[in-house]
């Protein structure tokens, strides 16, 4: 089967621990709405908190592997995605395999005896979201057990790479190393700015693999960021989509495509020294249930339909479609076949 094993995806799996909290719950630890970020040691109690809450739901997540999830709930063919992250050895780690296994993810996760499995607090007010990711176990993966042969295996038989750019953070030596090989072997690279603090912060790391993607995913908080980061005095996301699509490539196979969503405005796409916007599927306010997951589900149903080799218009609408099934639903949750033609 062509389609075995064809998109692969490294990330930081996460349990997802979601509930609906109040502006109350926000301000006592201090969270933005809407934005993601790592957590600090005000942040820990949270968890506990959040886990007595009578609606909380635990659902297997992390950016990558909600995207890898989508693109195997749109492909329908058994095998067809492949994923790589660390977990602890506990009874998180084990809700993990059996969910991702559940999701069709041929999974090969590091299993770490010392450090619990991640956890990702997610507070929903109003529909919105914010995401406090706590790493731990998801922190201490190494590039040593990509190089494992059973590991490189899924390298060498994947075509499409996906990597959210939460995975700077924690192993940037493997992600140079899939980087290089998709280059070397003419296969297509793809990552996401993923949050404005990776692009504050992580701008070294970011700026060194940035050469490799051959598409680059975003929303416009990040790509406003990634803009004043580098000194780019613009608040224009096409004009941003365009620079950043523009700046120069490790390998010269494909010409760079960003694409950057912008909520309920049009999807911005940059190639070829263009910009092409793409209007989104609009949801009435009162269908809203969570808007978690719902960028990763763009990327999965984009990737769905690239991984096909389907032009990029068709890509962005499955990658719309994907999104607008998510935000109906609580968390990076779907029905058990998509209705996407």
């Amino acid at each position: 089967m062509a389609y075995e094993g064809i998109l692969l995806g490294m990330g930081n799996p996460l349990l997802d621990i979601s509930a609906v909290v109040d502006e109350d719950f926000l301000k006592k630890y201090d969270v933005k709405l809407n934005n993601a970020i790592l957590a600090e040691e005000k942040h820990i109690p949270m968890y506990e908190e959040m886990a007595n809450k009578p609606n909380v739901e635990y659902i297997a997540g992390g950016a990558t592997q909600n995207s890898i999830k989508v693109a195997q709930w749109m492909l329908q063919i058994p095998g067809a995605t492949s994923y790589m992250g660390c977990i602890g050895k506990d009874k998180f780690g084990e809700e993990m395999k059996k969910n991702s296994k559940a999701s069709g993810l041929n999974v090969h996760y590091l299993e770490d005896e010392s450090a619990p499995t991640g956890t990702c607090a997610v507070c929903v007010v109003g529909g919105e979201r914010s995401l406090i990711a706590n790493l731990s176990a998801a922190n201490c993966y190494k590039s040593d057990h990509l190089k494992k042969p059973e590991n490189w295996a899924l390298v060498e038989k994947a075509k499409y790479y996906y990597i959210a750019g939460f995975f700077l953070t924690v192993s940037p030596d493997s992600i140079q190393l899939v980087a290089e090989h998709a280059a070397a072997k003419n296969k297509v690279f793809s990552m996401n700015l993923s949050a404005p603090f990776i692009c504050e912060f992580f701008k070294d790391a970011q700026e060194k693999v940035l050469p490799y993607m051959d598409f680059v995913f975003g929303n416009e908080t990040e790509a406003r960021t990634f803009a004043k980061v580098h000194g780019w005095e613009t608040e224009d996301v096409s004009e941003i989509a365009l620079k950043i699509s523009q700046w120069p490539k490790a390998s010269g196979t494909y010409k760079r495509i960003t694409v950057i969503t912008q909520g309920a405005d049009p999807v911005v796409v940059a190639e070829d020294g263009k910009v092409t916007q793409f209007p989104v599927i609009l949801l009435p306010k009162e269908k809203l249930v969570d808007t978690n997951g719902a960028g990763d589900a763009f990327v999965g149903g984009f990737l769905s339909q690239l991984v096909q080799g389907k032009p990029i218009d068709v890509c962005v609408k499955a990658g719309c479609y994907a999104s607008n099934v998510i935000i109906q639903r609580s968390g990076c949750t779907y029905p058990e076949k998509p209705e996407f033609n």
